[in-house]
């Protein structure tokens, strides 16, 4: 099991999921993955709002809460944020560096400070600056993630706004079967990825890899339990094993396995 304890600035750090069902999204989770949750409340008392922690081993993978804008028709998606060691600064260098400021920085009593953006591409971004709650305590492992891909039409045009928000150095190379493939470092230690959209992209997003001990098995079991095939697995090169999924309110992500 590989625990965290911290995370240097532009690191992916964490996960969560806006969902239309939160029942039913943890359970779907609960099975595929074996997660438990630690529930907290959310916004003013009057307002009824839980955040979940998912946990393995009791220790934080994930959260997961359910859309609470009733304004609008709904994104189900899940987010990624990055490390920041001063979220505040860090989003006004994204801004500058031509990002897209949707949330503004805000503070979370006893976990830290958050901020969401648009990269370039229109790619949706959160920032988190640690007060409390690191993010991810425990990833690498089956049912916890392993890797963050960006998914973007135009990679090159996010590369300056990623560099400048957060110091995450990027190298792009030829790479067998999936063409261009960049790579972002932090202090040379490579961290999350970048890779053209495909057909099988609804839109430029960050999406997220999680590990399991067998793709092919753990698709037949998120199909079991009400999830769908977006790209059916595949052996990457190097890498793994790899199937593009979602879950049944239509989350789009990415199971794996080396």
């Amino acid at each position: 099991m590989a625990i965290v304890e911290s995370y240097l600035q532009g690191t992916p750090c964490w996960v969560d999921l806006v969902t239309t069902d939160i029942v039913a999204a943890r359970d779907f989770y609960s099975s595929l993955f074996g997660w438990q949750y630690d529930a907290y409340p959310m916004g003013p008392p009057e307002a009824g709002l839980t955040y979940y922690m998912s946990t393995l081993h009791g220790k934080n993978v994930a959260g997961l809460m359910q859309d609470f804008d009733d304004s609008a028709e709904t994104d189900v998606h899940w987010n990624t944020y990055l490390a920041v060691d001063d979220a505040d600064a860090a989003a006004a260098r994204a801004v500058e560096a031509g990002g897209t400021l949707v949330r503004p920085v805000d503070e979370i009593p006893g976990s830290g400070r958050i901020g969401s953006l648009l990269d370039p591409s229109g790619a949706a971004i959160g920032l988190w600056q640690t007060r409390g709650h690191i993010g991810s305590a425990v990833v690498n492992e089956p049912g916890a993630v392993v890797w963050n891909e960006l998914r973007s039409s135009d990679v090159a045009s996010t590369l300056p706004f990623y560099e400048a928000a957060a110091g995450m150095r990027s190298e792009t190379e030829a790479t067998e079967g999936l063409g261009d493939y960049t790579q972002f470092f932090v202090d040379d230690r490579s961290i999350a990825g970048a890779v053209a959209t495909s057909e099988v992209d609804s839109r430029n997003a960050w999406n997220i890899y999680f590990a399991v001990d067998d793709v092919d098995k753990a698709v037949e079991k998120l199909v079991e339990l009400g999830g769908s095939v977006r790209q059916p697995a595949f052996d990457a090169g190097g890498v793994g094993r790899m199937a593009g999924v979602t879950d049944p309110q239509g989350a789009v992500f990415w199971l794996i396995s080396s």
